[in-house]
């Protein structure tokens, strides 16, 4: 296994990271510094667009340009004017929440939640945009919506409010996008692990992919919940991740240089762009938006 920092980014919030198989790039956000990126499979050939507000995710559309999750909902962005238009506003009136973390199912429906910017109280929400504009509540009683993913069959549906510090599995209709049956699939704390669950994915053989924030490290469940494998990282402050290049099977890592509570990362790196090589397993193509 190798390591190697593709980007050093010094990003505030890096996150959101999302390999296209179609253009072969990497897109991913800097949340707090109102950012887009994207570069090539070697961190080279990069661009940026400036978003009006704190952004929490991204997905690429089939029809071109990219729909992200700002802090009051959801845009359409448009790659070639830089131009962000307003899609909805799914929990208006809450000026202290935030749109979050988010990726596309596969069916090509956007689903993203929203995370308390004190970090302390339940009062957040995960919905879903489909293809058509229409927006459905998925779940509610959240703190910190992070790291949705599917299974490679689209049934199960994962999920982490970050400060429960566990990840939850759904049953996922994939026909309508409803989702039931929520139950824990892991524990950290039970698990070992230190730090909390932020980004996360599924690779080709059904196992999720989890980031450890505060504890630097990656952490792979089998589809039962059991913890397969833990991987360390150059910084404490990684945040997310997703499998991308040529063959999906680099683990391209996100990290935030940003202050935790009057503290600042104790790694140089921090807010850098990783690229973890010769993990031995795949990653899944990531479905574009259908709108």
């Amino acid at each position: 296994m190798r390591i190697e920092l593709l980007i050093d980014a010094r990003a505030e919030l890096g996150e959101g990271p999302l390999w296209d198989t179609t253009e072969q790039r990497l897109y991913w956000i800097d949340s707090l510094g109102a950012k887009v990126h994207s570069c090539d499979a070697q961190g080279g050939l990069p661009r940026s667009w400036k978003v009006p507000e704190h952004i929490g995710s991204l997905a690429l559309c089939e029809s071109g340009g990219a729909v992200v999750a700002l802090r009051d909902g959801f845009y359409r962005l448009d790659f070639e004017t830089g131009a962000c238009r307003k899609l909805a506003d799914p929990d208006p009136g809450k000026p202290r929440i935030r749109m979050n973390d988010g990726k596309v199912d596969r069916q090509g429906r956007f689903v993203a939640g929203y995370m308390d910017y004190d970090e302390s109280d339940p009062v957040c929400s995960v919905f879903r945009l489909d293809p058509d504009g229409s927006v459905a509540r998925i779940d509610e009683g959240i703190v910190c919506s992070n790291g949705p993913c599917w299974s490679p069959d689209g049934r199960t549906f994962y999920f982490a409010d970050t400060y429960t510090r566990d990840i939850w599995a759904y049953d996922y209709d994939p026909a309508t996008g409803v989702a039931t049956g929520r139950r824990i699939f892991c524990s950290f704390p039970a698990c070992g692990l230190r730090g909390l669950p932020d980004g996360a994915t599924v690779d080709a053989e059904g196992f999720v992919w989890s980031v450890s924030v505060y504890e630097g490290k990656l952490a792979r469940f089998a589809p039962d919940g059991r913890l397969d494998r833990v991987v360390g990282l150059p910084v404490e402050s990684a945040t997310s991740l997703t499998f991308g290049g040529p063959d999906l099977d680099i683990a391209y890592v996100t990290s935030m240089a940003r202050s935790v509570k009057g503290v600042a990362p104790k790694e140089r790196e921090a807010g850098g762009l990783f690229a973890v090589h010769g993990l031995g397993v795949h990653g899944l193509p990531e479905p574009r938006f259908k709108g």
